[in-house]
């Protein structure tokens, strides 16, 4: 079971120690002196206080560089504008995308009152389904386990599966770390420590209350989806505050990172308040990570500074018109990243209606994973799909599909459009990226270029544009006209 509640002594005493030696960041919560032997016991009031100084408007603050900071984003989080950032900091190049981690940097800040808890919880190299994870072995991890997990299984995604093939499951396709997955079901489920598990507590392990999303391979996928729209969101300076179930407000500190925050909104929707102020501080979470797989700060960033895309071409031999159908819109799942554009094939008729053209490779590669409508082109040809560039492409026909294995040039046919995979109203394809792991905005600050040809999003998922010079193509799930790319000509 969780195992969040610590006795009131501790808890004031590991406040008191931690005041003691960060005097410039107090933690941010105040709690009560516990009650007397044998008084009931008390509830928990929870007195939230700003961890920052009142500053004075525009005053320079010191800030470090964290793995994927971006100046829009930035920008949003300390309340300022990118103007101002690159004047305080004109080292930053015109071109820049991504902050090279570690950079000292001084922004200009702008007050907001109940930002919340400086302490971080993992790293965001950590949080992703990256580099670091490369090497995990998560049915390995399980077998040394006394708990419920060994022996789990249970029907997921067309078979009886055992817990590590579902965990491996869920981090693939929502690219979420197995090793955060796992954490969360030891520290909201007990699957390490407990030897049996309760079937009524199995429902809703994550505490997701859900008359569909129910069992651990269902709960795994609502919490990786919720999980990804935190990190994303504040990856791209969307989300900047969110309430308790109490309704109170919570707006993250400013020089967070992205898996924090993930974490913090996740725990925000399945837990109390009281649980969640103890589940996003020292003894929450992070160290139910920390006791199964050791100090997660030892591990090196996964984004550099200024990342640059390769050379793309579009998904497509460009002798034929197909339509630009999708706009922005999620890479996997219902939430954030919108990393992903949707295209159609000419066809006769609206529907999924079977195409005889194919969608190509746009870049070289190698082929290293497919399933239901999905397929998978690693650029970097390591074969491993978390370290490096990868697209992946949804609803590509099972037939005619290049194999697992296949190494391609850039515009070699990969299979056929289709409505195979997820949802769909007609033949298409779903393309996105990913770079060590982690998705990329389609039309964030390094853009999903191909061919020239830049996405711009809309007011709404799947709404936007296509520009290339003075050119614009508009997205349209019902493409007349103004949706169809021009052929390219030599």
């Amino acid at each position: 079971m969780m195992k969040l509640r610590k006795t009131l002594s501790i808890l004031i005493l590991i406040l008191t120690l931690l005041a003691a030696c960060a005097p410039a960041t107090q933690p941010t919560l105040i709690y009560p002196t516990p009650a007397g032997e044998g008084e009931p016991e008390p509830v928990m009031e929870i007195t939230p206080f700003p961890t920052r100084p009142a500053y004075a408007p525009g005053e320079l603050v010191d800030y470090t560089a964290q793995t994927g900071d971006t100046l829009p984003a930035l920008a949003a989080r300390f309340n300022t504008t990118e103007a101002e950032i690159r004047r305080t900091n004109p080292i930053i190049p015109g071109d820049a995308t991504t902050m090279p981690p570690g950079m000292p940097m001084q922004i200009p800040i702008y007050y907001r009152p109940l930002w919340g808890t400086p302490f971080q919880i993992i790293p965001d190299a950590v949080f992703i389904n990256g580099p670091d994870a490369a090497a995990f072995d998560s049915s390995a991890f399980i077998a040394q386990s006394d708990g419920w997990i060994n022996a789990y299984s249970a029907w997921a995604f067309s078979g009886t599966r055992t817990s590590g093939e579902i965990v491996d499951y869920v981090a693939s396709n929502y690219s979420v770390s197995p090793k955060v997955l796992l954490a969360l079901l030891e520290f909201m489920g007990g699957a390490f420590s407990e030897p049996e598990l309760n079937p009524l507590s199995e429902r809703n392990i994550l505490g997701l209350d859900s008359n569909y999303w129910t069992g651990v391979y269902l709960q795994l996928s609502y919490a990786a989806n919720l999980l990804n729209d935190g990190y994303y969101r504040w990856r791209n300076g969307d989300l900047l505050e969110f309430e308790l179930a109490d309704g109170s407000l919570v707006r993250p500190d400013p020089w967070q990172n992205a898996a924090t925050v993930a974490l913090q909104h996740f725990f925000s929707q399945t837990m109390t308040v009281t649980d969640f102020h103890l589940a996003i501080g020292p003894d929450g979470f992070e160290r139910t990570y920390a006791d199964l797989f050791g100090d997660p700060w030892e591990t090196e960033p996964h984004i550099p500074g200024s990342l640059r895309q390769p050379d793309l071409l579009l998904p497509y031999a460009t002798d034929k018109v197909w339509a630009f159908t999708g706009g922005p819109h999620t890479g996997w799942g219902s939430l954030a990243p919108m990393a992903a554009l949707d295209f159609a094939p000419p066809i006769e008729a609206r529907g999924c209606i079977p195409s005889s053209v194919h969608t190509t490779a746009v870049a070289d590669g190698v082929v290293v994973r497919d399933g239901p409508g999905l397929l998978v082109l690693d650029l970097d040809g390591d074969g491993d799909e978390r370290t490096g560039w990868v697209v992946f492409y949804l609803h590509i026909a099972k037939d005619g599909r290049v194999p697992v294995g296949t190494h391609v040039d850039a515009g070699d046919p990969l299979g056929f459009p289709s409505c195979e995979g997820g949802r769909s109203t007609g033949t298409h394809i779903h393309i996105a990226r990913k770079y060590n792991g982690e998705w990329v905005e389609a039309d964030g600050p390094l853009p999903f270029v191909m061919s020239g040809w830049r996405p711009v999003r809309g007011e709404r998922p799947y709404q936007g544009w296509l520009v290339k010079g003075d050119v614009m193509v508009v997205a349209s799930e019902n493409p007349d006209g103004r949706s169809m790319i021009p052929v390219e000509l030599d």
